[in-house]
């Protein structure tokens, strides 16, 4: 990194083997030069950084979880711009759109002069992390956990950097208490009676959601056995290996044009093989619903226990 400083501005220039950044004065990109020193409040975010977060009227979210925390604590009309994930609430996510997280442009959030930056942890990519946390914008990574536990952890965080502690704190009670009420609908179901549960991404790569992923975690906690939990991430599944996992039910996003439907994905040679092909079973599921653990995953592993066991949810 070289650079050179001018009173408050400050140009950077950031190299990498397929990437140069020129970054303009800070004196422009940020509302105002030094107020990062001036703010009271401070976080420490997913990184482990300490961040004073400023006035947080223009915020910039980058992940479908950030977002809906962001709007759950009654601060979306504070947002300016959000990712191309974020479709969630549709008054919100019709604001300007930077882009997929994991491929930002530091040139294209910047130039939307935000005062603030929420960004989901998997943002990306590495060269465009490392200028955004040199900015004298703040930027504030949310952390990437799927469980509970999480959840009030990103709502705590962001309910701090918007210096909306009361209001984050009933907002967590809210969420908490529904997810424990979707998990104990699914408790309920026998160990012999689960069903096992494969969540694909789509169907060009058949791609898998495997352990540490949240389609994962919502699939157990929804009382469903992910046979992909054996490796880690999203991974192809083969026709060998679908015939060994032999999954009961296929689980998808919505692609927003009324599909992914049974035909398509049962026509797929891969998945013809499979139990779930003899009887049709698919569940189609909001995508925002299934990409990060927010205030509507509750919904989402009650909507999908609804679907896997009908006779225990109708029992409820």
């Amino acid at each position: 990194m070289v650079g050179s400083d001018s009173g408050c501005g400050q140009v950077r220039w950031f190299r990498s083997s397929n990437m140069a950044v020129l970054l303009l004065a800070l004196s422009v990109l940020a509302p105002s030069c030094g107020f990062k020193a001036l703010a009271a409040e401070t976080v420490v975010d997913a990184s482990g950084r300490t961040v004073a977060t400023g006035p947080a009227t223009r915020i910039l979210t980058l992940g479908s979880d950030v977002i809906e925390i962001v709007d759950a604590l009654g601060a979306g009309e504070r947002i300016i711009a959000v990712d191309r994930g974020s479709k969630y609430p549709a008054a919100v996510a019709q604001k300007p759109n930077v882009g997929y997280r994991r491929q930002l442009s530091v040139e294209g959030l910047v130039g939307l002069r935000p005062d603030l930056i929420l960004a989901a942890e998997d943002s990306g990519p590495p060269e465009a992390v490392e200028v955004l946390k040199s900015l004298a914008i703040p930027v504030v990574f949310v952390p990437e956990d799927n469980s509970p536990q999480g959840i009030e952890r990103k709502i705590t965080l962001i309910a701090a950097a918007l210096s909306l502690e009361d209001k984050g704190r009933e907002v967590s009670r809210r969420v908490l208490d529904a997810f424990r009420a979707a998990a104990d609908l699914a408790a309920k179901i026998p160990a012999e009676r689960r069903k096992k549960v494969v969540f694909f991404h789509g169907l060009v790569r058949l791609s898998a959601a495997g352990a540490g992923t949240a389609a994962d975690a919502i699939i157990r906690y929804a009382g469903g056995i992910n046979p992909m939990a054996v490796v880690k991430g999203y991974k192809p599944a083969s026709e060998e290996k679908l015939i060994e996992m032999a999954p009961d039910v296929i689980l998808m996003m919505s692609d927003g044009k009324g599909g992914p439907t049974a035909e398509q994905v049962f026509g797929t040679r891969a998945l013809s093989a499979t139990p779930a092909a003899k009887t049709k079973a698919l569940i189609v599921l909001d995508g925002a619903y299934m990409i990060g653990f927010g205030p509507r995953t509750a919904d989402a592993i009650r909507d999908l226990a609804q679907a896997l066991y009908p006779e225990v949810a109708d029992a409820d």
